[in-house]
């Protein structure tokens, strides 16, 4: 079964299950700060888990576009993928653990026609710390499901040391079965929500070569090791608390505090949220050990056998599938409709390490046409134009775009090949040619040995030290400068996502209708907004733009949604970056007479609920004709 026709009979189950299809929403996440990328299909839904109402209704399903740039090193595994699809059903406060355990294993059963009998479990073995226990429920359930199949269900513990045991259910705790977008529940801030989960595993088989000769051959095995025999094909997320300070815990609602690790308190509503990798369901559906040769890869890597002179993706699968995972994802991200260019900065930045790092491996095989990486991005788009329009759409940036990446990456190759002198080179030198012009450290070790220049003992600890360095450095101003955000649904926050809408308006008034949102992230204390336009603001046009946001906040202006389809918000003239994570119904805020906008999320009931005077901080580029406002309220 291909991945198309697994992606429509998905949406067409649970469509049967009385669940509203739902577009994809934005790689280029609104209103969280937490990370550059839409990397789950719960992102774009949050004010709707913490109990706001979806326009669709509280069934949900869709295939969510996802990007995860924390697996770029894992790419070559076979398995991993910085781009996929998460097929996505969610329950907002309707259906629980029976409804999803059961409909998630039909839908592998009877319509992907999954052998039962390879498919494994694992649930949450629970944490008293933070006051949850086991998910007994989870485990019960299972176990009448497997009994209806004829399997039986055993149920054990500590899977790591002792391995299988003929079992099929196991338990695992925070690291492996617990799921929030920060991890483990010691790593989740104040605010956010998350829950116990529920994974399934599809037994590729012991007999796999690289199981039986990995690193892996005398450890114990079981459903959550790496030795390549089980994948994960679907986690059921029970979305039920949120963690928080403890300062408003009621002592009737069973929250559990803990000084050093938080409160987890119950949301007002449990919520279901599944995620199931569409390359993964491909995979194993269509009998494959890896996600590349399925359907979804197999048009890319014949193109890279053909622009290596034939080379086999079976001799070099690490390279294949750098280029073809690095291609499919920097196609994506730049096809967005809020697509980005390659830059040195936030998703710019991920494009650009994308685009080079699959230039550097068709460089290992041999590949020495000029442009060639763009018609990998040709294919990309062919093959995904229909369940993506904007691919098509947006096609000539795209192909401009990795065209000019190209030529840029080869100038500075061939400048890293002119710093590459003298009689030695350390790690510390590799890695500021790397950090400096891109380049990579194994052409500056193919170039030492050409030019006789000796590497230094230590090189490879060098280089790592130096780049564990620079990680670290990476991820504190990373941490500082997306602290907070609009999820917490503060007083603060919500004022500033008002102004928000006010800005727009305003930016429009003064520049003209060209303007457009292109994304914003807003916390307690500022906002930042970009928006298309080309030219960088005068003085004059910043004061404009203040004075009409600030007279607005003074107007007392009520604001008010109405819910409507998209087609009626769009003859309204409502602006909306946001209509793809609605569907057919949206919601519509309107500012008085001022603004009307497609929105989500939190707002205040007037303006005069905001505190404080709008200054425009700093205002830049962003990207190619898009400018970036960042705003407070002082």
């Amino acid at each position: 079964m291909t991945g198309n026709e697994i992606r429509r009979k998905y949406l067409e189950f649970f469509k049967e299950k009385g669940h509203a299809v739902i577009p994809s929403a934005s790689l280029m996440p609104e209103n969280d700060p937490t990370t550059l990328f839409t990397s789950s299909g719960m992102q774009p839904l949050i004010p709707y888990l913490m109990g706001e109402k979806h326009p669709a209704g509280k069934r949900l399903v869709d295939s969510q576009k996802s990007f995860r740039s924390g697996d770029i090193e894992e790419v070559g595994d076979n398995r991993h993928n910085t781009f996929f699809e998460m097929l996505g059903n969610w329950s907002l406060g309707d259906y629980f653990k029976k409804e999803q355990l059961n409909w998630f294993f039909e839908f592998m059963v009877s319509e992907l026609k999954l052998d039962p009998k390879r498919l494994y479990v694992t649930v949450y073995s629970g944490n008293a710390d933070i006051g949850v226990e086991r998910d007994d429920d989870s485990i019960k359930i299972w176990k009448e499901i497997y009994k209806a199949h004829g399997i039986g269900a055993k149920d054990y513990d500590n899977g790591e040391s002792l391995g299988m045991r003929d079992g099929r259910i196991f338990y695992y705790g925070d690291d492996k079965n617990w799921w929030s977008r920060s991890g483990a529940p010691a790593n989740m801030p104040i605010g956010e929500i998350g829950g116990p989960d529920s994974e399934v595993f599809y037994d590729l088989g012991a007999e796999l070569k690289r199981h039986e000769n990995s690193q892996w051959k005398d450890k114990p095995c079981h459903v959550n090791c790496d030795c390549g025999r089980f994948i994960e094909v679907g986690n059921s997320v029970f979305i039920e608390f949120i963690k928080t300070d403890g300062s408003k815990r009621a002592a009737t609602n069973g929250a559990h505090a803990n000084e050093k690790k938080g409160c987890f308190e119950p949301l007002k509503q449990k919520n279901v949220d599944f995620g199931g990798g569409l390359e993964r369901l491909a995979m194993v559906s269509e009998g494959k050990d890896n996600v590349f040769e399925t359907d979804l890869f197999i048009n890319v890597l014949n193109k890279v056998e053909e622009l290596s002179d034939n080379k086999k993706y079976r001799d070099n699968m690490k390279a294949f599938e750098v280029i073809a995972d690095h291609m499919k994802g920097a196609a994506f991200i730049m096809g967005d409709d809020k697509g980005v260019a390659p830059a040195n900065v936030d998703q710019g930045y991920i494009v650009r390490r994308l685009i080079r790092r699959a230039i550097r491996f068709g460089r290992q095989l041999g590949i020495t046409k000029s442009s060639w990486a763009k018609e990998i991005a040709q294919i990309v788009i062919a093959d995904y134009k229909e369940a993506y329009p904007e691919l098509e759409r947006n096609a000539e940036f795209i192909i401009n775009e990795i065209d000019k990446e190209e030529d840029k990456f080869m100038k500075t190759l061939v400048k890293g090949e002119k710093m590459i002198n003298g009689d030695k080179m350390d790690g510390e030198q590799a890695f500021n040619l790397f950090q400096t012009y891109g380049y990579p450290i194994e052409m500056t070790k193919e170039i030492c040995r050409e030019k006789n220049i000796v590497l230094s003992n230590n090189f490879d600890n060098e280089f790592k030290k130096a780049s564990v360095k620079h990680s670290d450095l990476s991820r504190t101003a990373s941490a500082g400068k997306f602290k907070g955000g609009l999820a917490d649904s503060s007083e603060e926050t919500t004022e500033l996502h008002t102004v928000c809408h006010l800005l727009l308006e305003s930016l429009k008034r003064v520049l003209g209708d060209h303007v457009h949102q292109k994304g914003s992230n807003i916390t307690a204390k500022r906002l930042r907004f970009d928006f298309s336009h080309s030219a960088k603001l005068t003085d004059e046009e910043k004061s404009r733009v203040e004075k009409l946001v600030n007279e607005a906040i003074k107007a007392g202006h009520q604001v008010s949604f109405e819910e409507m389809s998209l087609d009626e918000a769009k003859k309204l003239g409502a602006e909306g970056v946001f209509e793809s994570k609605y569907g057919d119904k949206v919601k519509v805020y309107s500012v008085g007479n001022f603004s009307t906008e497609v929105c989500g999320g939190p707002h205040v009931s007037n303006t005069q609920e905001i505190k404080g005077v709008f200054k425009i901080k700093k205002e830049q580029s962003s990207s190619a004709g898009v400018r970036r406002i960042k705003g407070i309220l002082q």
